[in-house]
């Protein structure tokens, strides 16, 4: 890639390097929870600070990308479809580990809806959008958990939003309600807008930097990483299934 590329290398890398980590992330779920390996640490707080991160860095990238890109209504659209064949084949073939409102849902949501709202949201002041934007996201973070609030401050919500499937994929899920990847509006649709405003703070101009290209191999992964993020489970679950079956034909 050359200095004169509109794209910015850097943050195809970030999203190369996220997505390392995501796919180690998802190996090791497979060997715990399919396989039975024990992996204590996984499951407890190590385990849970691996896993927001890297949600963190792709919903705030996706956010921080959108503006440079066109037609965001169209290419949410394709991700939502992503994700929607995401939760057909799970439901198909892995009915015990469907995925229902996973990432892929709520980036295509979130890329359609703003730019539907693009031209209000872009009305407000960068700084401001970008505080409040993360300011509702720490408020709204426990939705799933049944209250808005920051630290001892807590507003506990009507049961009754806990509804149905509607409500689950706003991020009020209902009794009985399971995914193996759930990421509803409330709250990461905030954190894709801190991520859209972040971008319109720092301004293309001070982003040039970003085009030198560091990595190549995590660049070309970046750039390819909603292919990639569609077959990367049913390579490592297959691979695995070889490994561990091994052992039983040897």
């Amino acid at each position: 890639m050359n200095q004169t590329s509109t794209r910015y290398a850097l943050l195809d890398e970030l999203r190369g390097l996220d997505l390392i980590s995501m796919m180690l992330y998802h190996g090791t779920w497979d060997a715990v929870y399919l396989f039975g390996v024990a992996v204590p640490w996984y499951a407890g707080t190590p385990g849970r600070l691996w896993q927001q991160s890297i949600c963190w860095g792709f919903i705030l990238l996706s956010g921080f990308c959108l503006p440079m890109g066109h037609h965001p209504v169209k290419r949410g659209a394709v991700v939502f479809g992503a994700g929607a064949l995401v939760t057909a084949v799970t439901l198909l073939f892995m009915p015990e580990n469907v995925v229902l409102f996973g990432v892929l849902t709520l980036l295509g949501s979130a890329m359609i809806l703003t730019g539907l709202l693009e031209k209000a949201l872009q009305k407000v002041p960068p700084v401001a959008g970008f505080l409040v934007s993360f300011a509702l996201f720490a408020l709204t973070y426990h939705t799933m958990d049944g209250y808005w609030g920051l630290g001892a401050l807590r507003w506990l919500l009507p049961r009754g939003l806990y509804a149905n499937c509607f409500t689950a994929y706003l991020g009020f899920y209902p009794l009985g309600f399971f995914s193996t990847d759930y990421f509803p509006l409330l709250p990461w649709l905030f954190l894709f807008w801190a991520g859209f405003y972040l971008y319109h703070l720092i301004g293309r101009e001070r982003m040039k930097p970003l085009r030198r290209l560091r990595c190549p191999p995590l660049g070309w992964l970046g750039r390819h990483s909603l292919v990639l993020y569609l077959l990367h489970q049913p390579v490592i679950f297959g691979v695995m299934t070889v490994v561990f079956s091994l052992p039983q034909l040897l």
